[in-house]
Parts: structure tokens; C-alpha cells; sequence
């Protein structure tokens, strides 16, 4: 997904600098997450202008906490169904046990690492549990900030890498994406079809493996 985004509408963010960080930031951190095109693209910008890297991180981060904020008001709401909608019952309430133990610390880590790990789950749980404002910005803003700086750094640091890995395998990581996605949508398709048809719920809720353990 990250180099598909760069790939389709990279060029254009390109051109936007700063601004477009902010707006990749109101979709990667929303519930269409678009897992690492952040952090690529920051790592490009900072490449290309290596002065400028403290902007682009601080234009990452405010794009970062602006995307997570419209989560979180999702979540403050429309409450725990926000939630369900996304991820099965039993999962959901995993990420609210997991948020009323660590508070703070469930918003700080998932936003401070890279992906695979989740991070819009617990934006909604913030705000499904009126969780403080101050402490939610905090929180990701602090953790956006060490995350984006870190990576606009490397980026401005190992520029000619960077570039020299972009132009000797675009085409194959091009090609492999399309093709990962490509069967990604036909497996999503198979099992839609095949759970509809057994009469089932598309995201199963938890149910059926306890009661094939009973």
C-alpha cells in the first residue's frame, strides 16, 4: 500500500510539500488506514530537501495527530459501535481492557511504531471512553514526533540510497503490489461470498470458536 500510494498519487503529494503530509495524515491515522505511506512519504521529502527535514517532521506530526483526532471523535461519538464495525466483538473489547489498564501508554506505543501494529483501534476506544483531550494530544503528539523526526532524519541522512533503491526495483515492487492486491481482493471476495452463503457474519464475532470448543 505505501508504495502504491507513492507510485499513484506520490508526485502529486510531492509537489505539496508539507501540506501534503497533512493531508496523507487525515487518512493514514483514519479507519482507511493506509499503512507506511506516512512514513515513506516523509522519508522521501526529507531526501529531497535535506535542510528542510525538521519541517517535514513537524508537518508529519501535526498531519498525524489531526487524522487521529477525527478518529477519536468518531469514537466519542458514536461509542463502542464505531468500534465493532471495524473488528470482531471479542477483539473490541480486548483493545478496551487493554486501554482502561494502560491508558495513557495504548495510545503512545501503537502510535510511536510502525506498522503492522494497529493504531486507529485505540483512537476509537479514546474517544468511545471520553478519554482527556490534553492527554490524547499528548500522547500522540509526543509519539508522532519521535516517530516522524526519526524518520525525516534518515531520510535527509540516506538520501542517495533512498533514491538509488527507488529507481533500480520500481518496477518490481510496482508489479508485486499489484499483484498482492490484486489476490488479496479475490481472497476478500471468496470469503465474503463463503460466509454469506453459510449464513454467517462476514467478521466472525468470537462465537463459533467457543462453541466448537464446547
Amino acid at each position: 500500500m505505501p508504495f502504491l500510494i507513492l507510485f499513484s498519487i506520490g508526485p502529486w503529494l510531492e509537489r505539496l510539500g508539507g501540506l501534503g503530509l497533512v493531508l496523507l495524515g487525515l487518512a493514514d491515522n483514519s479507519v482507511v488506514p493506509m499503512p507506511g505511506s506516512m512514513d515513506a512519504l516523509t522519508m522521501v521529502l526529507s531526501a529531497h530537501q535535506k535542510n528542510l527535514w525538521p519541517y517535514y517532521a513537524i508537518m508529519a506530526t501535526i498531519g498525524g495527530m489531526v487524522g487521529g483526532y477525527v478518529t477519536y471523535g468518531l469514537g466519542f461519538k458514536s461509542g463502542e459501535r464505531a468500534l465493532e464495525k471495524r473488528v470482531s466483538k471479542k477483539k473490541a473489547e480486548r483493545i478496551y481492557s487493554l486501554f482502561e489498564r494502560y491508558g495513557f501508554w495504548s495510545l503512545f506505543v501503537p502510535a510511536l511504531l510502525p506498522p503492522p501494529v494497529p493504531f486507529s483501534p485505540f483512537l476509537i476506544v479514546a474517544g468511545a471512553l471520553k478519554y482527556p483531550k490534553k492527554y490524547f494530544f499528548i500522547a500522540v503528539g509526543l509519539a508522532r514526533a519521535i516517530r516522524y523526526g526519526l524518520l525525516a532524519w534518515l531520510g535527509s541522512k540516506y538520501s542517495k540510497q533512498i533514491f538509488g533503491f527507488f529507481h533500480e526495483y520500481y518496477s518490481p515492487i510496482l508489479w508485486t503490489v499489484i499483484v498482492l492486491a490484486v489476490i488479496g481482493g479475490l481472497a476478500a471476495f471468496w470469503w465474503t461470498w463463503k460466509r454469506k452463503r453459510e449464513g454467517k457474519e462476514v467478521i466472525p464475532d468470537g462465537k463459533e470458536s467457543r462453541t466448537r470448543t464446547a
